[in-house]
């Protein structure tokens, strides 16, 4: 099963997805992390993040890129993956991490494709699958060929995921608003 999980920016998408994991049993959680810690902050704020996560019983995985590849060591027992979150997958896929020796950005279209492949490999191994994407589709229209680019490359991802998910939830202010089921 995939339930897809969008939000705008503060809308409490991701806690809302954290909350549905937590509902669905006391199997195996989990938590596939897309954060690149770019700086210290950042790092810091992540760690914060894995130690409230740990007490919810999440294993972390950090995947900045190549989804397809991730191993998860799963064998069909009750397993909910959630995959924090598609918008940086995305942006880490299309622009890269700024480290030396990685491999190159992938094009659009090939991103797309490769995080498409990854979700389906997941899919085959987990019983549940939460995924939380950012709405970033009405905030405006003028933006950079390149913020153009993820836009486009983000929701394709998004109408492919919604498509074949179970569930799809937007959450607006805090409030979940079930769009498919």
């Amino acid at each position: 099963m995939i339930t897809l999980v969008i939000g705008g920016s503060g809308s409490g998408k991701s806690e809302y997805a954290e909350s549905l994991v937590m509902s669905l049993g006391q199997g195996r959680r989990i938590y596939i992390a897309t954060m690149k810690p770019w700086d210290e902050e950042c790092r810091r704020r992540i760690e914060r993040h894995r130690q409230m996560r740990a007490k919810k019983q999440f294993e972390t995985i950090e995947c900045y890129r190549n989804l397809k590849g991730l191993k998860l060591d799963i064998n069909r027992q009750p397993t909910v993956v959630l995959l924090e979150c598609m918008s940086n997958l995305v942006s880490n896929e299309l622009f890269g991490l700024g480290e030396e020796g990685e491999a190159p950005c992938l094009e659009g279209a090939l991103a797309a494709a490769e995080i498409l492949e990854g979700i389906g490999k997941i899919k085959e191994k987990a019983e549940h699958i939460v995924i939380v994407t950012n709405e970033v589709f009405s905030d405006g229209d003028s933006y950079s060929s390149e913020t153009m680019a993820y836009r486009k490359v983000l929701g394709q991802i998004n109408q492919k995921i919604a498509e074949v998910s179970d569930v799809v939830i937007e959450v607006v202010a805090g409030i979940p608003v079930v769009v498919k089921k």
